[in-house]
């Protein structure tokens, strides 16, 4: 299979949805005080920077 950069922007994309949805459940679910908003807000720039990595996909 090969990686070329629409591929692999597609894959970074993925992967930045996953880890903002773990930072947000974790923000959610694990911790209740202040620190929460934290992780909720990390969680959401990780989604911020996987929407920029999607639409870069094809004009790279």
């Amino acid at each position: 299979m090969a990686m070329n950069k629409n591929t692999v922007l597609a894959w970074a994309t993925i992967i930045m949805i996953i880890v903002g949805l773990g930072l947000i459940a974790l923000g959610a679910f694990r911790y209740d005080e202040i620190a929460g908003w934290g992780f909720a807000a990390v969680g959401f720039g990780f989604f911020c920077i996987a929407w920029v990595f999607n639409a870069l996909k094809g004009r790279v």
